[in-house]
């Protein structure tokens, strides 16, 4: 028994040590992760790592070192975190979002200061095409690679334990969203009927994951691009589509 606990990886302490501190049964810390108890099981056993995202909600319910070990397993470089968080680590002792005081800009009168809580976000190995070119064929966005962490404010990120970042493959989304763009998408709203009009990501088997936006026309489901010379595609038709979730924001890099 001895040799096993030894073996066992690192996480499994860590996130053992953590729920205790909590004092949270499993379903209760699942909960919290917004993941299931089968999932959290398979983590404390061993047998499956943590998500990402998994990583980055146990980091915002932990304390100190312990936030930014979870961070950083997430992907979550050192140097990032103290660009994050310049005010050093005592903002890591936080058992929520870090805070930071942010002074409005504006001349003359009085200037308001707030509080504002940040979110970091996975930036996933993945992309979403747009009409004319295909993206990855990964439906499980829970399962991906993580390439980098990016932080934006609470506010913009609704449901952060099911939200990430895609990167953008194809330009028929133009001028709105382009070639190289990052999406930021919650797979938490996913349906359909409360969708109509927002651009979405959906998968299909062939062609993989796609960027566009979802209409609702006399019952028929359609994903349209932003450039006209592409036609809508019908999902009703075709039952291998799937709506990932929506799109919340998107960033770009300037040339």
């Amino acid at each position: 028994m001895a040799g096993k606990k030894n073996s066992a990886p690192e996480w499994v302490r860590r996130i053992l040590l953590l729920r205790k501190r909590l004092g949270l049964n499993q379903s209760e810390f699942a909960a919290r992760l917004n993941y299931s108890a089968m999932a959290l099981s398979r983590w404390e056993s061993g047998t499956h790592e943590p998500t990402a995202e998994a990583f980055v909600q146990m980091g915002n319910l932990a304390e100190g070192n312990d936030s930014k070990w979870f961070w950083t397993r997430a992907g979550l470089k050192s140097a990032d975190l103290s660009r994050m968080f310049p005010e050093g680590s005592g903002v890591l002792h936080k058992a929520d979002f870090p805070e930071f005081e942010i002074v409005g800009a504006g001349s003359g009168g009085k200037r308001l200061k707030t509080k504002a809580k940040l979110v970091v976000l996975p930036v996933l190995a993945v992309h979403a095409g747009t009409h004319g070119a295909n993206g990855d064929q990964v439906l499980d966005l829970d399962q991906a690679d993580v390439s980098e962490m990016i932080a934006a404010p609470a506010l913009w990120c609704p449901n952060p334990a099911s939200t990430s970042c895609l990167q953008v493959r194809g330009s028929s989304m133009s001028p709105m969203i382009d070639d190289g763009d990052i999406v930021v998408v919650d797979i938490s709203q996913n349906n359909g009927k409360e969708l109509n009009g927002k651009i979405i990501v959906a998968w299909h088997k062939k062609t993989g994951l796609t960027l566009s936006r979802f209409l609702m026309m006399k019952g028929v489901q359609l994903l349209e691009s932003e450039n006209r010379d592409y036609k809508p595609i019908s999902m009703g038709r075709d039952r291998n589509w799937r709506i990932v979730g929506k799109v919340l924001w998107w960033i770009r890099r300037s040339p």
